[in-house]
């Protein structure tokens, strides 16, 4: 998460920040994912070993190790806690880790962001668009966001196409810093709940 993110701060109420981070303390599934555990560190770090996975994620620990993995949902959970960010991983049939998503939350912007990435054997089908629309759907909805903030790197064309087809909002670029500290230049785009709603509605 790059630390000048969201581009658009808007102060929400003290209420309204509190109901964000009691939303997101209270949340254990989006969709078809549940909850990261602990015990999800070998099945999460199998599925982000493929660099088809892991390249274009800055927000990914680094060295990627099992080890580093566990630290990363470890994180999540206390993120959790505090009110500010949620890890779900997605399931096959077999228990395989097929996916995970990232959801950052800013409370006292009523702002989110949301990562992640799915297994090679379901790109190109569809649905990676169709389960960001149904995240970003669920991040206004559950936990009462009022903003969407996203970014893609400059050469991830996929994430930049799917942004732009749901009616996000080129916002410029900023540069991503990621855990290790190097940096890499991103594209950012916006969408309020407002634009979300006239564009896609609810329910």
């Amino acid at each position: 998460m790059a630390g000048d993110l969201p581009l658009t701060r808007n102060a929400v109420s003290p209420g309204t920040t509190a109901a964000i981070r009691a939303a997101v303390r209270a949340a254990t599934q989006m969709g078809e994912s549940r909850l990261a555990r602990l015990e999800d560190a070998g099945g999460l770090f199998a599925l982000l070993s493929d660099p088809l996975v892991h390249a274009p994620i800055y927000t990914l620990p680094r060295p990627l190790t099992e080890a580093s993995v566990a630290a990363f949902i470890a994180m999540h959970l206390e993120e959790r806690a505090a009110g500010e960010g949620l890890l779900f991983v997605r399931e096959g049939e077999d228990g395989q880790v097929l996916g995970y998503s990232d959801v950052q939350v800013w409370p006292d912007w009523g702002a989110g962001e949301l990562g992640g990435a799915l297994h090679p054997s379901l790109h190109g089908k569809g649905a990676g668009g169709r389960g960001a629309a149904a995240s970003f759907a669920w991040m206004f909805e559950v936990l009462g966001l009022d903003l969407l903030c996203e970014t893609a790197a400059l050469d991830n064309v996929p994430t930049q196409r799917m942004l732009d087809g749901l009616g996000f909002r080129r916002m410029g670029e900023t540069l991503s810093t990621r855990p290790d500290g190097t940096t890499r230049a991103s594209l950012v785009w916006e969408m309020t709940r407002a634009e979300w709603a006239a564009q896609h509605g609810f329910g």
